[in-house]
């Protein structure tokens, strides 16, 4: 396609990334949600996709359990807003500290399990993101101070970053729409029958078959 309008989209879900980025610093209830949703989302697109491309039955067995344990953390988060528990109470936070530290913990532990016992091949971005996921676990594990202004404040950045590649993506789009804009413009004014000036004098047609028929004068 020359042009289309998946430019309108990607602006309208950036500024709703920004606003929905910015509201979470300020709400516990939010911040819980899109947290167990997206452990949920996570857990569950994994499934299919990972369950046939890991070679060894003991991997599909090891990956699958963590995945049904994430599934059930993200369900309780859902649950517990949906609820309207006193979210400010020590215990829910605690069941919230405690259960995003063994998301990431446990992620980081089952990759390189999967790697050192099973001698399964990964790439070296991948790795140092489950590094990074095994000292997350640790930190809010360990952090007596984490709550949900912290993880906030996480999901803030990542919704700026996010909407800046879709504003920057969606300007390349508006950009190749307003260049098919300029074009089609052009091939109109290029079609357009020119108009005549009536003042300006026109040259003389003459018609070939009558000069024939005039008779020559010697």
């Amino acid at each position: 396609m020359k042009y289309g309008y998946g430019w309108l989209l990607k602006f309208i879900l950036a500024a709703i990334l920004v606003g929905v980025g910015i509201y979470m610093v300020f709400a516990d209830e939010v911040v819980y949600l899109i947290t167990g949703i997206a452990i949920v989302l996570f857990s569950i697109f994994r499934v299919i996709p990972l369950m046939k491309t890991l070679n060894k039955e003991v991997l599909r067995t090891i990956n699958l359990i963590e995945i049904i344990f994430d599934t059930l953390i993200g369900a309780a988060m859902i649950y517990i807003v949906l609820s309207e528990r006193d979210l400010t109470e020590g215990i829910w936070s605690g069941v919230y500290r405690f259960s995003l530290a063994f998301f990431f913990y446990a992620r980081g532990l089952v990759y390189f399990n999967s790697v050192v016992f099973f001698k399964e091949k990964t790439e070296i971005p991948k790795f140092w993101v489950h590094i990074v996921a095994l000292s997350i676990g640790a930190i809010i594990a360990f952090q007596p101070d984490f709550d949900y202004n912290t993880v906030g404040i996480f999901l803030l950045l990542i919704s700026l970053v996010g909407a800046s590649y879709l504003g920057y993506d969606g300007f390349g789009g508006y950009k190749k729409y307003r260049t098919y804009q300029k074009e089609l413009n052009q091939e109109k004014e290029k079609n357009k029958p020119k108009e005549i000036d009536p003042e300006t004098p026109q040259p003389t047609i003459v018609d070939e078959k009558k000069e024939d028929k005039r008779p020559y004068v010697n």
